[in-house]
C-alpha cells in the first residue's frame, strides 16, 4: 500500500481478507488484531480512521492478519482470550476458553450458600485454568486444586493463576483424572474432552488445526472421559458438595445414565446462552 497507513485502510484491508478466508464476524476480528498490535481497545479503532500508523506497525499487523486469514486462532496471535472477569494467557497448549464454559461457572456458583465460607475446589483437566481460576476469584477463602494430565497446559494454569492474583489459594498437579487425589472437595468442575473422534477432523479449521487434540478427543462416541470422571465423584465431594460438568451437544441423557450408574444424582441441567444444556450439576444419590 502507498503513502502513509492509516486505522481505517488497514481495517479494510484486514476485512477483506478475512471474508474471503470464511471468516465470521471479519470486522470485529481485524478490530482485535489492530488493537493488540496498537496496544489500543479495539472498539475505539473506528473513530480513530483517519490515524497514521507506523510501517513497523503496518507490517507487524499484516503478519498477524495473513496467519487468521489462514485459520490460526486470534486467541494464539494474541496470546489472551477473556473468559468471566478474567483476562487469561492461552497457548497451543490449552482449550481456548469459550464463553459457553462460563455456564458451568455461574451454576456452581449458584449452588454455593456462602461465598465467603471456605470452600476446596477441584478442576479436572483445567487447561489454561480458567474454570478453577474464575471460581477462585468469586470465592475469596476458597481454595483450588486444578488437575491436568499436561505440563504444557498446567505452565499456561500456574502463570495465569499469577496473573489473576490467586496463585496463593491454587495448587496445579499433574495426573490421568482424579485417580491420584484424595476427597473432601465442595465443587468439583471439569470441561473434559466430549467430541467424538470422527466428528474432529470436520470441525472448524481453528479447532481442528490449532488446538490440542487431548483437550477435543472424547472417544469413539464421546462419553469416554465421563466414564473416567464420574464413579469417583462419590469419592471426591465432601457431604453436601456438587460436581458441575460441561456436556457436548446432545449428551445430557447419556451423561445422566452414566452418573445414575455411578450412584450420582442430577440435581441441574443448566443451558448455555444459545439454549444448549451445557452445564449438568450431581450430587451423591
Amino acid at each position: 500500500m502507498n503513502g502513509t497507513e492509516t486505522i481505517g485502510a488497514l481495517l479494510c484491508e484486514a476485512g477483506a481478507a478475512f471474508r474471503a478466508a470464511g471468516i465470521e464476524e471479519a470486522r470485529v476480528e481485524a478490530r482485535l488484531l489492530l488493537g493488540h498490535v496498537l496496544g489500543r481497545k479495539p472498539l475505539a479503532l473506528p473513530l480513530e480512521a483517519h490515524r497514521a500508523v507506523s510501517a513497523a506497525d503496518a507490517a507487524r499487523f499484516r503478519a498477524l492478519v495473513a496467519r487468521r486469514a489462514a485459520r490460526e486462532p486470534s486467541a494464539h496471535l494474541t496470546g489472551t482470550r477473556g473468559f468471566w472477569t478474567l483476562d487469561l494467557a492461552v497457548t497451543p497448549d490449552v482449550l481456548i476458553p469459550r464463553p459457553d464454559t462460563e455456564t458451568i461457572v455461574a451454576c456452581a456458583l449458584d449452588h454455593v450458600r456462602d461465598r465467603c465460607a471456605v470452600h476446596r475446589v477441584l478442576d479436572l483437566g483445567t487447561g489454561s485454568g480458567a474454570i478453577l481460576l474464575a471460581l477462585l476469584s468469586e470465592l475469596p477463602r476458597a481454595y483450588g486444586v486444578g488437575l491436568d494430565r499436561s505440563a504444557a497446559a498446567l505452565a499456561v494454569a500456574r502463570r495465569n493463576a499469577e496473573a489473576c492474583g490467586v496463585a496463593a489459594r491454587a495448587g496445579f498437579v499433574r495426573g490421568n483424572w482424579a485417580r491420584a487425589i484424595a476427597g473432601g472437595f465442595d465443587i468439583v468442575v471439569s470441561n473434559p474432552p466430549y467430541i467424538d473422534q470422527a466428528t474432529i477432523a470436520t470441525l472448524e479449521p481453528e479447532v481442528a488445526r490449532h488446538e490440542p487434540r487431548g483437550a477435543l478427543d472424547g472417544g469413539e462416541d464421546g462419553l469416554d472421559a465421563y466414564r473416567a470422571i464420574l464413579p469417583d465423584l462419590r469419592r471426591l465431594l465432601a457431604p453436601g458438595g456438587i460436581a458441575v460438568l460441561e456436556l457436548g451437544f446432545g449428551q445430557a441423557e447419556s451423561v445422566a445414565a452414566l452418573a445414575r450408574e455411578a450412584g450420582l444424582v442430577g440435581v441441574e441441567l443448566r443451558q448455555d446462552l444459545g439454549g444448549v444444556p451445557r452445564a449438568f450439576a450431581l450430587r451423591p444419590a
